[in-house]
């Protein structure tokens, strides 16, 4: 069976994969068929100004539909699948952990099954050819203090929260199938993303359009949890980077260099906005700082060491998180009509559930 210049993207709907959509058509020839089941996070609208461009194909659909998935790869004969579909937010998973193992792990199962089977279907330089690359978390390494040393590939697993929790599991299901079959995978572990099309749940998002609008921003616990911060735009170029460089089987660390207390984070955001939006009813955004009761089980601190893939496959980010944070909030200042979109009423019951009473 001959390979296609295709890449199967899963959810490529989604805050990263529709990053990394834009990004591949932008750079990269041959045609990208988008799976995403279009969930709360999963948005068409990010990836609009591809509506109409031949190279990308959009397919609605579940990663656990065996029948589905298979066809994807009998029709398309794709020469990489990129899996980015997954349950993301740890608050949804303390609430909702069946959900997380659903999507997280069986349908990276079912991902990887399938993938599988189309693999030993390929000729021999087919094979030789083809890559699974799986997008995973720093969150499986658990938590560290404040002087120990950053998450390398070999920091052992210690998922704390249901979420880390299904993509640790997702992670050994991507090793064992390497192991185990010879399907020639790639994963990459990376730490907090930001950047365009970030559903308003997370972090940065929500303090954004909180503080725009005056309201309460919600801090948990101290504010002192630390996190590694990326920009979308340096994990898509790491994630392609590791597609075109890596060696199967392995995994690589993408990290941005700029770790961060929350509480700082939250404040840059307060004083970009009083400079780029001053409001004399709402006045020094600081002001409007609320802490929060601390979420169960959340881990004080993250960080990645990214030396693997700077020294073996020479990438690096090229993004502080001084640059990216204004670069963000800009972009969501000129896409307000893309924020309204996606706060519905399902999104501010989920304000609702998750704030109420903290």
């Amino acid at each position: 069976m001959e390979l296609n210049n295709t890449v199967i993207v899963t959810g490529g709907a989604g805050f990263i994969g529709s990053n990394f959509v834009l990004e591949w058509l932008r750079r990269e020839g041959g045609q990208v068929v988008t799976l995403d089941k279009l969930t709360y996070a999963g948005n068409l609208g990010n990836l609009a100004s591809v509506d109409q461009d031949p190279r990308h194909l959009f397919v609605h659909g579940d990663i656990c539909d065996d029948e589905l998935v298979a066809g994807l790869f009998e029709t398309h004969r794709p020469r990489a699948i990129l899996h980015f579909a997954a349950e993301s937010h740890v608050d949804r998973s303390i609430k909702n952990p069946g959900e997380f193992v659903r999507t997280n792990v069986v349908g990276t199962l079912n991902l990887l099954k399938n993938a599988c089977a189309y693999w030993k279907s390929l000729d021999a330089e087919g094979q030789r050819q083809f890559r699974f690359l799986h997008v995973s978390t720093d969150e499986v390494y658990g938590s560290l203090g404040p002087d120990d040393p950053a998450f390398t590939e070999l920091t052992p697993y210690a998922p704390n929260s249901p979420y880390a929790a299904s993509k640790a599991g997702s992670d050994h299901l991507v090793r064992a199938y390497h192991h185990t079959f010879g399907l020639p995978t790639l994963t990459t572990n990376c730490s907090n993303n930001y950047g365009p099309f970030q559903f308003p749940e997370k972090l940065i998002p929500l303090v954004l359009l909180n503080a725009l609008e005056g309201k309460a921003l919600p801090v948990y616990g101290d504010g002192k949890n630390v996190r590694d911060w990326l920009h979308v735009q340096d994990h898509c170029s790491g994630i392609r980077c590791v597609l075109e460089k890596g060696a199967p089987g392995e995994t690589y660390n993408i990290g941005g260099r700029s770790e961060m207390k929350n509480i700082d984070v939250v404040t840059a955001i307060c004083d970009i906005l009083d400079e780029l939006r001053p409001d004399a009813k709402i006045g020094a955004r600081r002001s409007l700082i609320t802490y929060v009761t601390d979420r169960p089980g959340h881990d004080r601190r993250y960080a990645i060491d990214a030396t693997r893939i700077e020294a073996e496959l020479g990438w690096t980010p090229q993004m502080r998180f001084a640059e990216g944070i204004r670069k963000t909030i800009e972009w969501y200042l000129s896409n307000m009509s893309w924020v309204d979109g996606v706060r519905s009423g399902a999104y501010q019951e989920w304000l609702h559930q998750n704030y109420r009473g903290r």
